[in-house]
């Protein structure tokens, strides 16, 4: 399975909601903290997004598309520094998806969706993320998502038998797209996992590394996957992964290994072997330097049950 899709599946998206705002001005409207990501689209008119999370407000305008991280306070207003109403007033005053806001002005539309996940699997790809990421709907993924959008406006619109199972399904297909788009964007700009993925002299080990994560991988054997020498390879990993082969190897070893103590029953020697290492108490040991916990105390921790066996 390529990387990016074995993490998308892992994460268990599911959308938790759809709204469609026409608002006319003068309006504002705030979105409280929590624990749901947002993806929200300007689709007509423009908006000023704020935040504590962003240096200056910042302008959007139609099919400027913007993803929220869980836990980031933001407002939408048609001019900073308007009085603004909650979210969730807001739309307990819709007719069905679509709420209305403001006075007699410009129109401003605005759709948004917001979704939960699995926070342990996403954390490989939100640690690369910014608070508020804004997306480009001018490449091939961007004219995708808004397809998306507008196939579940379309679907809200004509009300029929199942919108809402159908909606729901688009919705998840929404998130999995945005995040795409964002793996396309912080892949070409930053340094990452992403950016080693994308790099062409990288890929194949990369791919090779992902497909078996337990496999006794050696920056020999990864240098030859990648058709490069030793040294070569492990400069241009660095450069372009931030760790070395063999750290970069344990840190995923570590997110799979907490997704399956937080996801399955399995005991830690089970996990360990899943994940690369020989024995349960090497995982464990490698566990606990990386997380200050032992497996089965994290396992209880971010459950709130009590650990498998060990």
């Amino acid at each position: 399975m390529d990387p990016i899709d074995d993490l998308l599946t892992t994460m268990k998206m599911e959308n938790s909601g759809y709204g469609k705002v026409r608002a006319h001005a003068p309006w504002g409207i705030s979105f409280p903290a929590g624990h749901l990501a947002r993806l929200v689209l300007v689709s007509s008119g423009s908006s000023w997004l704020t935040s504590d999370a962003l240096g200056e407000p910042q302008h959007l305008t139609a099919n400027d598309c913007v993803l929220v991280r869980a836990g980031v306070e933001f407002a939408l207003q048609d001019e900073p520094g308007r009085d603004v109403v909650d979210c969730d007033e807001v739309f307990a005053r819709a007719t069905g998806a679509t709420a209305r806001i403001g006075g007699g002005g410009e129109l401003t539309e605005i759709v948004s969706s917001r979704f939960t996940f699995d926070a342990v699997a996403a954390e490989p790809l939100f640690t690369l993320l910014p608070p508020l990421f804004r997306l480009s709907l001018d490449d091939t993924s961007g004219r995708l998502l808004r397809t998306t959008f507008d196939l579940i406006a379309r679907e809200n619109e004509t009300s029929g038998i199942g919108t809402g199972f159908v909606t729901n399904r688009l919705s998840d297909v929404l998130f999995g797209q945005a995040l795409r788009t964002c793996c396309e964007a912080v892949g070409r700009d930053s340094v990452g996992w992403l950016a080693a993925l994308r790099d062409p002299q990288l890929a194949a080990a990369m791919q090779a590394l992902h497909e078996d994560l337990a496999h006794p991988w050696t920056v020999d054997a990864l240098a030859r996957k990648a058709g490069m020498s030793r040294s070569a390879f492990a400069a241009l990993f660095k450069e372009k992964a931030g760790d070395t082969p063999l750290g970069y190897l344990a840190s995923w070893r570590m997110y799979r290994a907490k997704t399956l103590l937080r996801e399955t029953q399995l005991s830690v020697q089970e996990i360990a072997v899943e994940v690369g290492y020989d024995t349960g108490t090497a995982l464990s040991r490698a566990f606990l330097h990386r997380e200050g916990l032992a497996p089965g105390a994290w396992r209880k921790l971010s459950s709130g049950s009590g650990p498998a066996p060990e």
